[in-house]
């Protein structure tokens, strides 16, 4: 009996070391992969704005608008933009045809306090507000924020309609987003977007 009793106090150990583990192993899977998707989505909107048109030597469609928000205590911005087509980069005959690209945050209706990053577009060619179905990118973040730099100073908005010409986009964007991982860890990524096309201009 007491060797018995002793096997099953070790077997007791045995079992909840493993499922330290394994709770451990989930949790470090989780952190990776919403590691990916945040960086991810940091890459994708780096690129676009970059992209953010506006030059003198073609006739483009400067639209640079960015809106600060809040939603479940934290900042949840959009932007809207125009910016080149989605490969950004130059076709046979230069570059191809503009578009307009939003990014906002919606409620997660399975997830209070969670916000949806979603992301929209349009031909820029098009008079038209609808930008078809937008797509999720992330169904986790906890807040997006973005900052704009004019050469002196950064501001939380952004409204191109109201400079004049050539000065319509920031020189700089900074954001900071916030994301969760499903067993509720917080991972921060953060970076600054110079504008190539803004910088030109100066």
């Amino acid at each position: 009996m007491l060797a018995i009793g002793v096997l099953g106090l070790i077997l007791a150990m045995m079992a909840e070391s493993f499922h330290a583990v394994a709770a451990s192993k989930v949790h470090a899977e989780d952190r990776l992969y919403a590691d990916r998707a945040g960086r991810a989505v940091m890459w994708e909107m780096t690129k676009e704005i970059r992209g953010a048109v506006q030059t003198p030597i073609v006739p483009s469609r400067v639209v640079f608008i960015g809106a600060g928000h809040n939603a479940f205590g934290n900042t949840a911005d959009s932007l809207t933009m125009s910016t080149l087509d989605s490969g950004h980069g130059r076709a046979i005959v230069g570059y191809g045809a503009e578009n307009i690209v939003s990014w906002s945050t919606v409620g997660n209706p399975h997830h209070p306090g969670w916000l949806m990053l979603r992301r929209s577009q349009q031909s820029g060619l098009l008079d038209t507000n609808d930008s078809g179905n937008p797509v999720i990118l992330a169904p986790n973040v906890i807040s997006l924020h973005l900052r704009y730099f004019d050469g002196d100073q950064w501001t939380e908005n952004w409204d191109s309609t109201a400079l004049p010409p050539g000065r319509q986009l920031p020189v700089a964007v900074a954001i900071e987003m916030r994301m969760a991982t499903p067993s509720g860890s917080i991972l921060d990524f953060g970076t600054e977007v110079m504008i190539p096309m803004a910088v030109s201009q100066w």
